[in-house]
């Protein structure tokens, strides 16, 4: 096994970007299924027990997955009003999709339990809150976006929605459509 000195990185060790960068590639060369603690640390020249300061477990891999694909999503911007910002973050899960198809359904079956992966579910929240949407409505109707945002894009980047793009924009016009016209109802 190699040594992080072997590997030309002297004494200072990994860090848990290097870490999941190995995982988000190991994931996309070989899938999911591929994605261990061992896999990882052959990649990075380490013995398993060095990923485990980096990321607890198997499951803090996966945890990472998520990070990374949340970590694309654009930077909120409060100045704007909440619809360009609600279609910003649209127009970023649908890149984010586009990007990872193969990944990204960790979106859909994974919690974001990380600080950085809840980055655009907090973001979601604010926009909502914003737009005057009362307080306990907030969380349901972030989950309700988030989970039909990310179906759509997980349908079109995993080639589902075939045929004529101008038919897939229309589908996602109509989502855009919808969910403006509940937020709405719901402002007050």
């Amino acid at each position: 096994m190699k040594t992080p000195e072997r590997r030309g990185r002297g004494t200072r060790g990994l860090t848990r970007d290097e870490v999941l960068d190995a995982t988000v590639d190991l994931a996309e060369e070989r899938g999911l299924g591929a994605v261990s603690m061992r896999a990882v640390a052959d990649r990075l020249g380490v013995t398993p027990m060095a990923l485990y300061r980096y990321v607890g477990d198997k499951q803090g891999l996966l945890d990472g997955l998520v990070e990374r694909l949340l970590r694309d999503m654009p930077d909120d911007d409060p100045a704007l009003p909440w619809r360009d910002r609600l279609r910003a973050f649209g127009a970023g899960i649908r890149a984010v999709a586009r990007r990872h198809p193969d990944l990204f359904m960790l979106l859909l079956t994974r919690p974001t339990v990380t600080e950085e992966a809840r980055r655009p579910r907090n973001a979601i929240q604010a926009m909502l809150r914003d737009a005057g949407v009362p307080e306990d409505v907030v969380r349901p109707l972030q989950r309700l976006l988030d989970t039909v945002g990310m179906g759509l894009a997980a349908s079109e980047a995993n080639g589902r929605f075939t045929g004529d793009p101008d038919a897939v924009e229309a589908v996602y016009d109509l989502a855009e459509e919808i969910f403006i016209a509940a937020i709405e109802r719901y402002a007050s």
